[in-house]
């Protein structure tokens, strides 16, 4: 036996299925929320934008029969665009170099840096060095060249330019090899510039790498040996 329903009760009811259906609902789309993973923010560019990032690096020449080796050491500091550098036996033998320059960075894929500096060499040269340094890379090809001019504080004609430049490819990520050339008076040759080969093996966070430099003359020729890494 069914009764009529009385006026309203449907009107009641229906609140109470709203109420149910729109809990489930919820509890349905919080229980997807939950279990999905928050999107990923990535803060590393951020990190790296204020981070300071160091290099040290060494080059053994090595001269036949051992006579006059030296070991030309090299400390690189960046933060943002501001380079920082120090160097020994760089100018001259027995002295130091201190630089501080500004990097303009051009490009994504093909890169371009420009870095001038100003530097202070003390020892036994003393003088102010303005100084360049250059490093463009397209695809596996990688140029890098740091110049400067040495004006000694004690005897004008002794100022000096010096150059240190490589062209290298890169046909494996881990390998680097090319030309070098450099003119210096770090120490004496017939030749005011010296030609080289460059191979340099990369792994983890370093690279070594071996010079050979004036192959054609056995009076002039001499290797180097270098080692750097970065942190």
């Amino acid at each position: 036996m069914s009764f009529p329903e009385k006026p309203g009760a449907r009107r009641r009811r229906c609140p109470r299925i709203f109420l149910r259906t729109a809990i489930s609902v919820l509890a349905i789309a919080s229980g997807s929320v939950l279990a999905s993973e928050p999107p990923e923010v990535d803060a590393q560019p951020e990190a790296e934008k204020g981070a300071w990032t160091y290099e040290a690096a060494a080059y053994g020449y090595l001269f036949p029969g051992g006579d006059g080796d030296f070991v030309l050491p090299i400390v690189r500091a960046d933060h943002d665009a501001l380079h920082l550098e120090a160097r020994y036996n760089y100018e001259d033998r027995r002295t130091g170099s201190l630089f501080g320059g500004w990097t303009f960075s051009f490009g994504e894929k093909t890169t371009f840096d420009v870095t001038p500096m100003l530097g202070a060499v003390f020892g036994n040269t003393d003088g102010i060095a303005p100084g360049l340094e250059l490093y463009f890379e397209w695809g596996p090809l990688e140029v890098y060249s740091e110049s400067e001019v040495v004006f000694d504080l004690h005897d004008e004609q002794s100022s000096f330019y010096y150059n240190w430049s490589e062209l290298t490819g890169r046909p494996l990520k881990w390998l680097r090899a090319g030309l070098a050339v450099q003119r210096t008076r770090v120490y004496e040759t017939d030749r005011d510039v010296q030609w080289g080969v460059v191979t340099a093996f990369s792994f983890w966070k370093m690279e070594v790498g071996a010079y050979y430099f004036n192959a054609d003359n056995s009076e002039d020729r001499f290797g180097i040996l270098s080692a750097a890494i970065s942190f």
